[in-house]
């Protein structure tokens, strides 16, 4: 998989925003990628340096609207750790 297959949205939300200041990034990625992967695609976009990566399985949920029942897919979640001083722009304009 190429970088921009990998990685497909920020996620924003208060709590990934938090986050920034501390140079902690949050993806959402492709159901299939791994840690290396993101690491790797990370580095490639962006220019900076990753430390850690964790990832979460955001779980399905169950909805109903009225009658209807169904449930929303799953996702993955990746919560970029970068060296200290790096940023990425992406998530620098943005006001919470």
């Amino acid at each position: 998989m190429e970088a921009s297959q990998i990685l497909l949205a920020p996620v924003v939300s208060e709590k990934s925003y938090h986050g920034t200041g501390e140079s902690r990034y949050t993806f959402r990625v492709h159901q299939d990628a791994h840690k290396t992967q993101v690491r790797q695609a990370v580095e490639e976009l962006f220019d900076v340096k990753v430390v850690r990566v964790n990832i979460v399985k955001v779980q399905a949920k169950p909805k109903r609207r009225g009658t209807f029942r169904g449930t929303r897919p799953g996702w993955k979640k990746a919560y970029v750790q970068l060296r200290k001083g790096d940023t990425i722009p992406l998530f620098e304009g943005a006001q919470v």
